[in-house]
C-alpha cells in the first residue's frame, strides 16, 4: 500500500482590502511521495491524494499549475518515491455569497474572450469587504459582465486573479474563463507574472538601484499593518526590485518591480528603507519628513498632501503568458493626473527654493 505526506498551506483570511496579497485566492498543496511510491500517472497520483474533481486537476495540469520538484511536467509523467507535487487550484466557494451588479464605469484596454485589462482609478476598493460592501471593482465587472469565474467566497470574486489596495491606481487582469483563472493563478504563484509600479517616495534612496529582499508579516500590533521581519523569524519571503528614475531633493519617483506578491510589499520595503510613499498614511507618508519645517515648507507639504491624498503609487505594467494562446501580453498605463501634477509642483517648488 502506498502513502504520501499532505500538507494543506491555509493563508488566513483577509476581509480587509489590501495590495498585492495573491495568496489567499488560490490554495497551495503540497503532496510528497513515500520512499514505498510505485511508478503512477501524475494525474492519478493527485486523485488518489486530493479531494479535488478530476476536471480540476486536468485543469491544473495543463495550465502548469502542477510543479513536481518544483519543474512544469507532462501530463504522462510518472510519479516516483520522494517526488514532491505542488498544485495551485483557485479557492472553492465556502457559502453563497451575492454581490449586487452596480453601473459603474471602467477603464477597459483590452478585452477578448478569455481575459480583461483594467485600469483602476484611485479609491476603488477592488471586491467587496468590510465596511466596503458596495462601489467596488467587482460590483461593476457582474453589471458588464455575466459569468464570470470566481476564486473565493462564492461570488464575492468573480475573475480576479491578483489585487491592488484601495488608494494604489492601475492595471489588474480579469479571468474571464475557469480555465484563464487557473493559469494566470498559476502565473502569480510562481511569479512569472511582470509588475511594474511607479511610486513617489520622499527623500532620496542613496542608491541608484537595488533589492529588497526581507520578509514580510503581519504586524502583531496592528493586523493592519505589515511589518518587516529582517531575520526571517516571521512573514513571507518578500522581493521589490528598485530603480531610482528621478530625484527632486525632498522627493524621488522610483520604479518598482515586484518577484513576489505581499500585503503591501512596496509600501512596507520602502519605508523599512527608510523612504516611505509620499501620503501614505499608514505607514508614515503622511506628514512632512524632508526639509527644513518653517511655515512656509510646512503649508507647502500640506497642500500636496490635499492634492493627492493617497500613497503615490500605480501599477503602470502588467505582462504574463495568455492562458489560450500562449503568447506573451505586455500592458502599459499612464501615470495619473493626479500623481502628475504633483511631481509638476515639486519640480516647481525645488527650482525656485
Amino acid at each position: 500500500m502506498n502513502f504520501a505526506s499532505l500538507k494543506r498551506i491555509k493563508v488566513a483570511d483577509n476581509p480587509e482590502n489590501i495590495e498585492e496579497e495573491e495568496d489567499d485566492l488560490y490554495e497551495h498543496l503540497t503532496i510528497k511521495a513515500d520512499p514505498g511510491q510505485t511508478l503512477m500517472r501524475l494525474d492519478k497520483f493527485i486523485t488518489l491524494h486530493s479531494n479535488y474533481s478530476r476536471t480540476k486537476i486536468q485543469n491544473a495540469i495543463d495550465t502548469n499549475s502542477v510543479k513536481v520538484n518544483g519543474s512544469s511536467v507532462k501530463p504522462s509523467y510518472k510519479i516516483k518515491p520522494g517526488d514532491a507535487v505542488n498544485i495551485y487550484v483557485a479557492k472553492p466557494p465556502k457559502e453563497p455569497t451575492e454581490v449586487l451588479p452596480e453601473d459603474i464605469p471602467l477603464h477597459i484596454l483590452y478585452e477578448d474572450d478569455a481575459v480583461l485589462i483594467v485600469n483602476k482609478e484611485a479609491d476603488m476598493v477592488v471586491h467587496p469587504g468590510y465596511n466596503n460592501w458596495n462601489g467596488t471593482l467587482v460590483n461593476a465587472l457582474v453589471h458588464h459582465f455575466d459569468n464570470l469565474p470566481t476564486s473565493k467566497n462564492g461570488a464575492i470574486r468573480p475573475g480576479l486573479v491578483h489585487r491592488i489596495d484601495k488608494g494604489t491606481t492601475g492595471l489588474l487582469v480579469i479571468a474571464k474563463t475557469e480555465f484563464a483563472m487557473q493559469h494566470l493563478a498559476g502565473q502569480f504563484a510562481d511569479h512569472s507574472t511582470e509588475r511594474t509600479y511607479y511610486a513617489i517616495v520622499w527623500g532620496e534612496p542613496k542608491e541608484d538601484k537595488g533589492t529588497i529582499d526581507i520578509n514580510l508579516g503581519r504586524s502583531f500590533k496592528d493586523r493592519r499593518v505589515t511589518d518587516v521581519f529582517p531575520e526571517g523569524d516571521h512573514g513571507r519571503r518578500a522581493v521589490t526590485h528598485y530603480e531610482v528614475l528621478k530625484r527632486l531633493r525632498y522627493v524621488s519617483l522610483v520604479k518598482c518591480n515586484l518577484e513576489t506578491g505581499r500585503t503591501h510589499q512596496i509600501r512596507a520595503h520602502m519605508k523599512h528603507l527608510g523612504h516611505p510613499l509620499f501620503g501614505d498614511p499608514t505607514y508614515g507618508g503622511d506628514k512632512p519628513l524632508r526639509g527644513n519645517m518653517f511655515s512656509k515648507y510646512k503649508q507647502f507639504v500640506d497642500n500636496c498632501l490635499q492634492m493627492l491624498p493617497r500613497q503615490a503609487l500605480h501599477a503602470k505594467t502588467l505582462g504574463f503568458e495568455h492562458p489560450t494562446t500562449k503568447k506573451w501580453m505586455q500592458f502599459d498605463s499612464e501615470i495619473p493626473q493626479d500623481m502628475k501634477e504633483l511631481w509638476e509642483k515639486w519640480e516647481h517648488y525645488v527650482q525656485y527654493n
